[in-house]
């Protein structure tokens, strides 16, 4: 099979610099941290209100000023982290990039400029996230948290204590959503202010019961609005940090009384913040009146410093990915010791099958192998359908929702009929991992541990071969036609698997 890209080895280096991208709805920004003893230190950090979100038309797509404003954002950012390894940056995109139905044609192009791969992440995912850089800003507590982050398009509340989130939850309220829809000329008056205080409150009270019953002692803003409000706060003599419940009423007041954005002088706000303010002002509000508040803290950190020590964890190899695989394992009952026998087997068939395996490869094929199972909880017949299903909708954290489709699509595609996945491109490094799984799971159908040979695998022009001790298959004439049959299945999507009877000297380890 002809690939249109070489495979790339990345050697393990120090990861003395991470760098983490933030494709936010209203801003996007890039921030680059040095790690000593296990902490991250700002190094350089860019930012440019973008307002991804405000460019979203009525049916739902980026429309092309935006993505062109965008555009000329991220590779801006891309020269930046030329010389970065790609295991020591991370980007993330979130709201916007959630609804966008164009987004797959924009991350392309967008991807092609960065020079690294964009994760769009689902709303818990990003509470995660943000909880993570937040409880790293904060002083050591083993007491509960309640934070609150008003992005440009969604708002997120979570509750946890120390590192660890309890709670998360991802509203589709933001600042630059909410500004569009209750404040699309500027103007704000009391009519605007309540009907943006109320949809967001008819939004917060689908949390509010289980959020007090679970509690908290302390109560955290986070990101530029509650940032914002915090300045205008200080700056009107209303309090000297934080944000009270009776300086937010008179803000919100103040934004009343000037009547239109453009009459705002708020030296102290950044000028491009000013617009989206009012918007912000409501959801915050809503947020006081319905979890009850009468003070918060207000954070420096957001998003993208949750995504640096997520970072680091996975390089320093503590990825928040295998606990939830592990996680996962114990939930739906898998078992481990015919998960591990498929992961082994397909590990060597992939290292047989490539000359420099790609360790992100290596991992989602692991991660595949141990969940390819979980529909069992379910019922047997179709199982692989309900593994797929669950790994399509589940709030798994620390995988993206690009990294959940992914694992899904190999985990649907370890058995049953190929043609399922035409919509996958030919050279897609994809099909390795899908031919590896599914030879793993065929040769241990038995779910006993049995000796098997070396298999020989190599990539061809035109597909796969395999290749077995003479005489083996003979045998075993069970696993011959269950082979049989997979080639056929390879053959209807028009490539090939080829099994023959071999001495080669490439065998994956079984």
């Amino acid at each position: 099979m002809v690939r249109a890209v070489q495979r790339r080895h990345l050697n393990l280096v120090e990861h003395d610099h991470l760098a983490a991208v933030d494709l936010g709805s209203n801003s996007f920004h890039l921030q680059v941290g040095r790690v000593v003893d296990d902490q991250i230190y700002p190094l350089d950090n860019l930012r440019e209100p973008v307002k991804l979100g405000a460019g979203l038309t009525r049916d739902k797509k980026l429309d092309r000023a935006t993505q062109a404003r965008a555009l000329d954002t991220i590779a801006r950012f891309g020269e930046r982290l030329r010389g970065f390894s790609p295991d020591s940056v991370r980007a993330v995109g979130t709201n916007a990039l959630r609804v966008a139905k164009n987004a797959p044609e924009f991350l392309a192009e967008a991807e092609r400029l960065l020079g690294f791969p964009i994760e769009v992440i689902y709303g818990r995912e990003e509470a995660r996230l943000i909880y993570i850089g937040v409880s790293h800003d904060l002083a050591a507590s083993s007491e509960r948290r309640l934070v609150v982050d008003i992005g440009g398009g969604s708002t997120e509340f979570i509750i946890g204590t120390g590192y660890e989130p309890e709670l998360m939850e991802s509203l589709p309220m933001g600042c630059v959503s909410y500004s569009m829809r209750f404040f699309p000329d500027g103007r704000v008056d009391k009519g605007a202010m309540k009907k943006a205080q109320l949809a967001a409150s008819n939004e917060i009270q689908r949390i509010v019961r289980e959020y007090r019953r679970t509690g908290w002692k302390q109560a955290v803003a986070s990101s530029g609005t509650a940032r914002s409000i915090a300045s205008v706060i200080a700056a009107q003599g209303w309090g000297e940090q934080g944000i009270t419940a009776d300086a937010l009423d008179r803000v919100r007041s103040l934004l009343v009384k000037a009547g239109d954005v453009s009459r705002l002088d708020f030296p102290m706000v950044r000028a491009d913040r000013i617009p989206v303010l009012p918007a912000g002002v409501a959801i915050m509000s809503a947020a006081f009146e319905e979890l009850q508040l009468d003070f918060m803290e207000v954070s420096d950190a957001a998003l993208r410093q949750g995504v640096l020590y997520d970072l680091l964890g996975r390089v320093q190899h503590h990825d928040m990915r295998e606990a939830t695989v592990a996680q996962f394992m114990r939930r739906y009952h898998v078992e481990a010791a015919q998960a591990a026998r498929v992961a082994k087997l397909a590990l060597a068939l992939h290292r047989a099958l490539a000359d420099q395996p790609r360790e992100a490869d290596e991992s989602v094929l692991r991660w595949s192998a141990a969940l390819h199972e979980i529909g069992l909880s379910i019922a047997q017949t179709g199982y692989h359908k309900h593994s797929a299903y669950i790994l399509s909708n589940a709030d798994m954290p620390g995988f993206s929702a690009m990294d959940q489709r992914r694992l899904a699509r190999l985990v649907l595609a370890h058995r049953g009929k190929l043609t399922k996945l035409e919509g996958l491109p030919i050279r897609s490094f994809d099909w390795d991992l899908i031919l590896c799984l599914r030879i793993a799971a065929l040769f241990h159908r038995s779910r006993l541990d049995v000796d098997l040979p070396a298999i020989a695998c190599r990539e061809t022009d035109s597909g796969f071969q395999l290749g077995l001790p003479r005489g083996w298959l003979d045998d075993h004439p069970l696993t011959a036609a269950a082979l049989e049959a997979e080639a056929d299945e390879w053959r209807a999507l028009g490539m090939r698997l080829d099994v023959k009877a071999s001495g080669a000297e490439r065998a994956a380890a079984a």
